[in-house]
């Protein structure tokens, strides 16, 4: 099956008055229509900043050095404003990690969802307001009809997300990308936000992008996982084979920081701390935390494949304990 979405070697920058943060440093992934992929990483490693370069959405400071984003094999990049706002919203949508604050607080949500449909599906106004209705059902929210009336204050965190994926699927978009949709949610209510990302996925048809720091949400949503770490893509891999045979030391140290029930051997923090990405390594930007560590490491990364669709940007995989 061929790409919807493909990004490789993606390069940002941000200039500060501290000097020159190279926040993504060629980046990779691919998602195919109607799969779900997970890009993990600890806070700071470049997932919503690689988002944002995908939905064209940064600004100065920051600068796209290089690389290249295809949406069906046409480069974003190589795109005009005009054409990225017609890109975004009907081919891709997204939902930000904070609900409440992204809605616009002097319109009603469902006013907020009625421009959108009449912006990119050229919807009548009537017609619009009728399938507002209808997406506020869809993603579970009782009542739909006051609910559509009501404001982002007079709802609750769970049920601002739920507005918020009702938005990002009115135009029936393609690919959905979902950055910590979970963030500041109870577990119960996270839980039911996940169900229903997945469910709307498969019903829709929509590729979904799904960004997060919690391997367990990745294990409950995900088909394949993209792990970054400091802006560099380490792995990428089916979501099973990454559990069950992770071959890049960062991913063994995310799954080993995770913590265990009573009883299981106990959570392992990372050793060391992410690198300054004002002034990062050259090569691999996790040797420093690494045990496995050798001299080449601070010169490339080599992009090894170990398995089908198993792929590890190390030096190390080369040695007989990371091969099967």
């Amino acid at each position: 099956m061929s790409d919807l979405l493909a990004v490789s070697d993606l390069t940002v920058h941000f200039d500060t008055d501290e000097g020159v943060v190279q926040a993504v440093d060629g980046a990779t992934l691919r998602i195919a229509p109607g799969e779900v992929v997970g890009l993990v990483g600890e806070s700071g490693s470049g997932k919503s900043v690689t988002a944002l370069a995908i939905l064209r959405l940064l600004r100065p400071p920051a600068r796209v050095l290089g690389g290249r984003i295809e949406l069906d094999g046409r480069d974003l990049l190589g795109c005009s404003e005009q054409e990225m706002r017609a890109v975004r919203g009907s081919q891709i949508s997204m939902v930000f990690q904070s609900p409440r604050t992204s809605l616009n607080p002097v319109l009603s949500v469902g006013r907020q969802i009625e421009r959108l449909l009449v912006r990119h599906a050229a919807a009548r106004p009537g017609q619009a307001r009728e399938r507002v209705v209808e997406m506020l059902r869809e993603v579970g929210i009782a009542e739909p009809e006051r609910r559509a009336r009501q404001y982002a204050h007079q709802l609750s965190g769970g049920m601002c997300q739920r507005v918020m994926i009702a938005m990002a699927l009115a135009t029936s978009p393609r690919l959905l990308i979902a950055d910590e949709p979970t963030t500041g949610l109870d577990v119960s209510i996270a839980a039911q936000i996940l169900d229903l990302l997945r469910d709307l996925g498969r019903r829709t048809g929509a590729a979904i992008l799904m960004i997060t720091h919690d391997l367990g949400v990745v294990a409950r949503l995900c088909d394949r996982v993209v792990v970054m770490h400091a802006g560099q893509t380490v792995e990428w891999a089916p979501v099973r084979e990454l559990f069950h045979a992770p071959a890049h030391p960062y991913t063994r140290a995310l799954l080993r920081s995770i913590p265990r029930v009573a009883g299981a051997r106990e959570m392992e923090p990372i050793p060391g701390w992410v690198p300054s990405l004002l002034a990062p390594p050259p090569g691999c930007r996790f040797a420093r935390r690494c045990a496995l560590v050798r001299s080449e490491c601070g010169v490339s990364v080599p992009v090894h494949a170990v398995g089908e669709d198993h792929r590890v940007a190390c030096v190390a995989v080369e040695a007989s304990q990371w091969t099967r």
